[in-house]
């Protein structure tokens, strides 16, 4: 009798364990199945990213110094079975000090860049695309944190996928129509090549730059961005969490210089 219990009690055991293994390497494999689809940045997911970065010796004497959390909601739509537009919102909140001598400090909000892209909902050996406009909005609640001018122009962004690594660019062009006359007119390019890597426990490595070319200034400003993500749960809620390092590869006499930093959190609310 005893023995029976035993043997009972083992195989139970036996069963619960193999239930909280599975159930933990499938939540394994989720966790890395959704830190993939965020390292695409056309993936049907919908994300909200928490972006803060700072960025030091700003200015001619490089006194300066500037903080800033992008707002980042990446929205998808299906408009059919072949055809998905995602929706990507850049809204800046910006605190900033002694830019340039006599500049004092500023907070509040910059100016929005919003993307709209059209992609195929199917890749094609690992590749995806997308194209659209992309537009700025004169939001900058102070003359110093934003251009006063309305834009529009052209967007888009390619991405290979496969074993892990997430390979690709995204780009775009951007000339203002409207706005304060007595503002200087914006002509700027974004050029944004990015390569990660996910590993099978969610970790996410990767390796970007966002250079933007004034052509009014014909100045190039190039920050060379390296960062680490975790995908973690609190709860049901699965979160991005990640920081890293910045760059400046170049800039204009009255940009960033040396290094920054990037840190935050990114929200997934993946399709049930």
């Amino acid at each position: 009798m005893a023995r029976a219990i035993a043997k009972h009690a083992f195989l139970v055991a036996c069963g619960l364990a193999l239930i909280w293994c599975s159930g933990r390497a499938s939540a394994q494999e989720d966790s890395e199945a959704l830190a993939k689809q965020l390292a695409n940045p056309l993936a049907a997911l919908i994300s909200v990213p928490f972006q803060g970065n700072y960025n030091g010796d700003i200015g001619p004497e490089r006194d300066g110094s500037q903080w800033y959390v992008n707002v980042q909601p990446v929205v998808p739509f299906a408009l059919d079975p072949d055809w998905n537009l995602i929706s990507r919102t850049i809204l800046p909140i910006i605190e900033q000090d002694d830019i340039f001598p006599g500049a004092g400090s500023q907070f509040g909000l910059g100016d929005t860049t919003q993307s709209v892209f059209f992609s195929p909902s199917h890749t094609i050996n690992g590749i995806t695309w997308g194209i659209g406009p992309v537009f700025l909005l004169p939001t900058g609640t102070d003359e110093l944190l934003g251009t006063g001018k309305w834009g529009a122009g052209p967007t888009g962004v390619v991405l290979l996928q496969g074993s892990g690594w997430s390979i690709g660019a995204l780009a775009n062009q951007i000339w203002s129509f409207a706005g304060d006359s007595d503002r200087a007119d914006v002509s700027q390019t974004f050029l944004q090549p990015f390569i990660s890597y996910t590993t099978h426990d969610a970790w996410t490595f990767t390796v970007n730059t966002e250079s933007t070319y004034n052509w009014e200034t014909k100045e190039w400003s190039v920050p060379l961005n390296f960062q680490i993500a975790k995908l973690v749960r609190f709860g049901r809620q699965p979160v991005s969490l990640f920081g890293g390092v910045r760059y400046w590869a170049d800039s204009p006499d009255t940009g960033p210089h040396d290094f920054g930093a990037r840190f935050g959190a990114t929200f997934l609310f993946p399709a049930r």
